[in-house]
């Protein structure tokens, strides 16, 4: 068994940095807040190095915190008030027009756990196997998962409402 130190910790950090980053992002829509999960993700990290088992596991077991990080961080936004709720929506209607980004709008129309799986595998490009560490399920079940999600994707795509 191969343990990480905390230098060995901070160096990963910094190397794979851009990418915990675009997880977060992709969840969150906000550079602040993105910004934000990735560093109590990596303080989060650091508090429970020791049960990192393997140092090989390290991708796999970060991206897993950046990820239920980045969903907590969303239920807590999820409590605003119907105003500031109502000024999220015009903000991000404005951007999509303004950039005419159909497909993340379709992303963004998925439920947390769906976004996991499209997120992962066409953002991330992981591997069924990979993505079966990240997310602890059989890979069969993620194969299904990510046909669902992007049937979703396309119906919302065609003009479909949530």
């Amino acid at each position: 068994m191969k343990y990480i130190n905390e230098c060995r910790y901070a160096e990963l950090m910094m190397e794979n940095r851009q990418k915990f980053y675009r997880i977060a992002y992709s969840y969150v829509k906000n550079e602040q807040e993105a910004l934000e999960v990735v560093s109590d993700a990596m303080y989060k990290g650091l508090v429970h190095l020791k049960d990192l088992r393997e140092m090989d596991y390290f991708l796999t077991w970060m991206t897993r915190i950046i990820i239920n990080t980045s969903l907590e961080t969303l239920r807590k936004k999820s409590k605003l008030t119907p105003y500031e709720d109502y000024m999220e929506e015009v903000k991000v209607e404005e951007t999509e027009q303004d950039q005419n980004l159909d497909l993340y709008h379709a992303i963004d129309m998925l439920e947390p756990d769906e976004k996991s799986y499209v997120i992962l595998k066409y953002f991330e490009e992981c591997t069924y196997k990979e993505m079966s560490d990240i997310l602890k399920m059989p890979q069969s079940t993620i194969k299904s998962k990510i046909y669902r999600s992007l049937k979703k994707m396309k119906y919302y795509l065609a003009g479909g409402d949530k």
